[in-house]
């Protein structure tokens, strides 16, 4: 099984345009399954002809035991489903049977989002923090502050953010190009205050080229003049949600969210929004109503008289 699961990683690498991290989930996730039918022995060959549907409901039963999160099992699963999906299409099996094992039902609950008022006041109080003369101004605010800005204003994921380029930002149309999930490519505008940000940012960018002897193209460094990791922007913004704004969920996505949520709330085309977003399907875009049609609920309920 371990040949067939590196046969299919390659497929997903070569084929499928699928990111390093989504290879290395679906590799994990594969491996631990090829273990449980192992069953513990270091010896052991798990043969991928002899799995039925009862085996994998008897895997999911363990990960159950173990009490595993349902949306890791889902996840695991999802994994199994296409794995066996590639190997019917190879003919290495008659049928799919991860096909036939129903997912977990998972709690359908909205996230926890800043409002645009949070938001304009989060934005504000970090770029007074990184503006001209304030005491706590740093290379590293004055950068931060570029990342969040540009999160909030095109709605881009933390991998495509920092797999950005200098050259992928058009200043003069305030337009970025993204290179999403499946490596397409997207263009997504951004707002003056990104702008303001980014230009502040770029003589930064400038000295720590210069000190660290880097020719790197990447958009964000890190001090020794590298590409930031999806890690390092994870942890900063969630640094700096927390510092400012305790009650809000603080990662990228989040900032994601609001982005979507936002533009929503302000009457923007919801096929206009999965085209920003890089969605491949308008169902994902639409999850984003939910939390928008709340909002609007929680705002009726709080201010009409008659409520």
């Amino acid at each position: 099984m371990t040949e067939l699961i590196e046969r299919y990683t390659n497929y997903l690498q070569y084929e499928r345009n699928a990111s390093p991290h989504t290879i290395r989930n679906y590799r994990s996730d594969l491996e631990q399954f090829r273990d449980f039918l192992a069953e513990g022995k270091a010896d052991a060959t798990a043969d991928v002809r002899a799995v039925d549907a009862f085996r994998i409901r008897a895997y999911l039963a363990f990960l159950f035991e173990r009490e595993k999160k349902k949306t890791s099992i889902a996840r695991k699963l999802a994994a199994l489903r296409a794995f066996f999906k590639f190997l019917s299409r190879e003919q290495v099996v008659a049928e799919n049977p991860a096909a036939r094992v129903a997912t977990p039902k998972l709690a359908k609950t909205l996230p926890r989002i800043m409002s645009e008022e949070e938001m304009n006041n989060f934005l504000d109080r970090l770029a007074e923090a990184a503006g001209p003369g304030a005491p706590e101004r740093s290379a590293a605010l004055v950068r931060d502050r570029a990342i969040l800005e540009l999160l909030y204003a095109s709605g881009l994921r933390v991998s495509e953010l920092v797999g950005l380029d200098l050259r992928s930002v058009n200043f003069g149309d305030t337009m970025v190009l993204v290179r999403g999930k499946g490596r397409k490519e997207r263009i997504v505008p951004f707002g003056s205050k990104a702008k303001q940000a980014l230009n502040n940012y770029l003589a930064v960018r400038e000295r720590v080229l210069w000190e660290s002897k880097s020719g790197s193209t990447a958009l964000f460094l890190n001090a020794r003049g590298r590409r930031l990791t999806t890690r390092s922007v994870d942890r900063l913004v969630t640094k700096y949600v927390r510092r400012f704004v305790p009650s809000a969920k603080g990662n990228p996505h989040s900032l994601r969210h609001a982005f979507a949520s936002h533009l929503l709330t302000e009457g923007a085309d919801l096929r206009a929004i999965q085209e920003m977003l890089g969605h491949a399907s308008l169902s994902t875009t639409q999850k984003y109503t939910q939390v928008s049609i709340k909002q609007l609920m929680e705002v009726y309920d709080r201010t009409h008289p008659k409520a």
